[in-house]
C-alpha cells in the first residue's frame, strides 16, 4: 500500500521522478570525481620538503611554472597528444568497415557472433592483453617470426608499439559506438541512394558518413581520452619511451613529489576540456 501511495504521488511529478533517480549517481559522482579533480588542483600549489621528502601545505606555483616552462614537459605533451592522436585516427579507419559490416551487411546470426567477437577482448584482463603484446613485438615474437622471411623485423618497444598496443585496447570502444551508429540509419536511404545512382563509395561519404558523425566522435573521445592518460602500456612495450602518464607515475612514485605530479596531471585534463569544448562547438554532442 505505501509503495502505491508512493507511486500513485510520483506519477504526475516528471521532475520529481527525475530527481529522485539522479540524486544518488550526481551525488556519487561529484564526490569521487569532482572532489578528486578539486583535491588534485590544490595539490598542485604545494610543497615538498627537500630534507624529509613529506609534502607541506606551503602555495607556491613553482610547480605549474616548472610544468609550463620546461622543454621537457612541452616535448612530452607533445608525444603524448601525437599518439593519442594516431591511435584515434587508426582505431576509427578499422572500426568504420567493420562497423559498416556488422551493421548493414552481415547476417542477424553472423552480427551477434560478431558482437560478441568484439567484445570478447574487454573481458580479459588488461594486463595479460599488454604482456601478450609484449610478447608479440619481442625479438623472438610472433610478428618477428611473420616478417623475417620478406627481410622485416619487429618494431620492438618503442613509440610504434605503444601506438599498436593502444589501438587494439580501445578499438572495442570506438567499434560500438560506429556500429550503434551504422545500426540506427535506415536502410532505406541507402535504397534510394542506390536507386538516385549513388555507388557504395558515394553512398557512404554523402549519405552515411554524415548521419553517424555523432557516433564517430564518441568512439574518438574513448580513444583518445583513454590514449591521453594510459601510462601502463608505455611503461610494458614504450621501452625508453615517456607519455604525461609515465611522469605522472615516475612522480607518484619513485620521485615522491605528489605536487609536481598532480601539476603534471593538470596537462591531460586541459587538453581533454579542450576536446570536449571543441567537439561541443560541433553540435555532435546533443546528437548522441
Amino acid at each position: 500500500m505505501t509503495a502505491t501511495r508512493v507511486s500513485t504521488y510520483l506519477a504526475p511529478r516528471r521532475r520529481l521522478r527525475l530527481a529522485g533517480l539522479l540524486t544518488a549517481p550526481v551525488l556519487w559522482l561529484g564526490l569521487v570525481y569532482v572532489v578528486a579533480l578539486a583535491a588534485l588542483l590544490i595539490t598542485a600549489f604545494w610543497t615538498v620538503d627537500a630534507f624529509t621528502g613529506q609534502v607541506r601545505v606551503e602555495w607556491t606555483t613553482e610547480n605549474i611554472v616548472e610544468v609550463l616552462t620546461e622543454a621537457l614537459y612541452r616535448t612530452v605533451t607533445l608525444r603524448t597528444l601525437g599518439i593519442a592522436a594516431l591511435v584515434t585516427v587508426l582505431d576509427i579507419i578499422v572500426a568504420v568497415p567493420v562497423a559498416f559490416f556488422m551493421a548493414k551487411i552481415a547476417r542477424p546470426r553472423m552480427r551477434h557472433l560478431l558482437v560478441i567477437a568484439m567484445l570478447a577482448p574487454l573481458w580479459a584482463s588488461y594486463l595479460v592483453k599488454v604482456y601478450a603484446w609484449r610478447a608479440l613485438l619481442s625479438g623472438n615474437g610472433l610478428i618477428e617470426w611473420a616478417v623475417a622471411p620478406f627481410g622485416g623485423e619487429t618494431p620492438g618497444y618503442g613509440i610504434v608499439g605503444v601506438v599498436l598496443t593502444l589501438s587494439y585496447l580501445w578499438l572495442p570502444y570506438v567499434v560500438m559506438p560506429i556500429y550503434a551508429g551504422f545500426d540506427r540509419v535506415p536502410d532505406r536511404l541507402l535504397e534510394a541512394s542506390a536507386d538516385l545512382g549513388g555507388r557504395g563509395w558515394r553512398t557512404l561519404t554523402a549519405v552515411v558518413l554524415p548521419m553517424i558523425r555523432p557516433a564517430i566522435i564518441a568512439g574518438s573521445i574513448f580513444a583518445f581520452s583513454l590514449s591521453l592518460g594510459d601510462y601502463i602500456t608505455t611503461t610494458i612495450v614504450g621501452g625508453s619511451t615517456q607519455m604525461l602518464g609515465t611522469l605522472v607515475y615516475d612522480n607518484v612514485g619513485s620521485a615522491n613529489n605528489l605536487p609536481l605530479a598532480a601539476a603534471i596531471s593538470l596537462i591531460p585534463i586541459g587538453i581533454i576540456l579542450v576536446y570536449l569544448a571543441a567537439v561541443r562547438r560541433t553540435g555532435a554532442l546533443r546528437s548522441l
